[in-house]
């Protein structure tokens, strides 16, 4: 029998790409949107009501996990409406999971590597390791965590994973905050530009592809684990191995276009940031290697020098875009 996975925020830049990866034999994905809903691909749920995301999962057939991936994921952007990104990092995934729960169904959801203070020295964290969150995003997505697990404590059904910046195909650079780097780029062509770009934080992009195969892994081993899952992990971590700051990130941007870097300057800590960064936040995969899950994972360079040609047009498209 086929199984099906529900995937909210279907629309982002991750959402979209698990929607293709459960594209395969023997699984069906139906997403949900809101802004940007399509019927009847990916259906229109408002994650705020609780009888609509109940409604939702009992119209989709065969339904066997449910992926809460709708968040605000932007640091600033949290700061800026506190209230809506608890309402949606926190409230939204406990009611998902409330109403996967009382349907025995699986929820993996999507967490974060900024649960961790990221002071330095104390990098790689392990699914062990005390989370002390720096900044609301953090502190709303472990809360997150907190109210998934307790939903589904002693079900099996509750499974967190944990990963962090994430890049890949976008609609926009703005989805991303490894492809807005991008723009960032072609702002310092202007001239007598100085823009000014951090290079303190150590950063571990991981592409939305590998995100999603390993997420389709994940399922498929607690599924087919059924009562057994109990005992199973109930917290895991993806990342890339591949190390970069900004300002490094926007080095090879700038080599793949063939464009200088002048107008841009590598900068250190900001002591005086409105929204604390951690310095490193690098998360191991043991635990998910240990589930026999292939950790492998894109060459950040290789995958950007493939796209040249896309990546050309994306950021001209917004960078063109904002100045008209």
């Amino acid at each position: 029998m086929s199984k099906t996975a529900f995937v909210t925020g279907a629309t982002g830049l991750l959402g979209r790409q698990v929607l293709r990866a459960f594209d395969r034999p023997g699984w069906k994905a139906v997403g949900s949107g809101f802004s940007r809903a399509n019927p009847p691909s990916i259906l229109k749920v408002d994650l705020e009501d609780q009888s609509a995301i109940e409604t939702a999962l009992d119209e989709t057939k065969r339904l066997t996990n449910v992926f809460p991936g709708a968040a605000n994921r932007f640091p600033d952007k949290c700061d800026a409406d506190p209230d809506g990104t608890r309402a949606l990092n926190i409230g939204a995934a406990r009611r998902v999971a409330q109403a996967a729960r009382s349907r025995s169904i699986l929820v993996l959801y999507i967490s974060t590597d900024y649960v961790f203070a990221g002071r330095p020295g104390e990098a790689p964290y392990q699914v062990e390791s005390t989370p002390n969150p720096t900044n609301l995003y953090g502190q709303t997505k472990l809360a997150g965590e907190k109210a998934v697990l307790e939903v589904c404590q002693n079900t099996g059904l509750g499974v967190v994973l944990r990963v962090p910046v994430l890049y890949g195909h976008a609609e926009t650079n703005a989805e991303s905050a490894v492809n807005v780097l991008l723009d960032a780029v072609w702002k310092a062509q202007e001239k007598d530009a100085h823009v000014s770009m951090d290079d303190w934080s150590l950063r571990y992009p991981t592409n939305t592809e590998d995100v999603a195969r390993v997420l389709v892994d994940i399922a498929s081993q607690y599924l087919v684990a059924e009562n057994a899952r109990v005992a199973m992990p109930k917290v895991l971590q993806f990342s890339s191995e591949q190390r970069f700051t900004k300002f490094q990130m926007c080095q090879l941007f700038a080599e793949i276009l063939g464009l200088p870097l002048d107008g841009m300057t590598g900068t250190g800590e900001d002591k005086k940031a409105v929204v604390p960064r951690p310095y490193d936040t690098h998360l191991s995969t043991r635990a998910v290697k240990e589930l026999g899950v292939d950790v492998w994972t894109q060459d950040f360079g290789d995958w950007w020098y493939v796209f040249r040609t896309f990546i050309v047009s994306l950021s001209l498209m917004g960078y063109l875009g904002r100045e008209n």
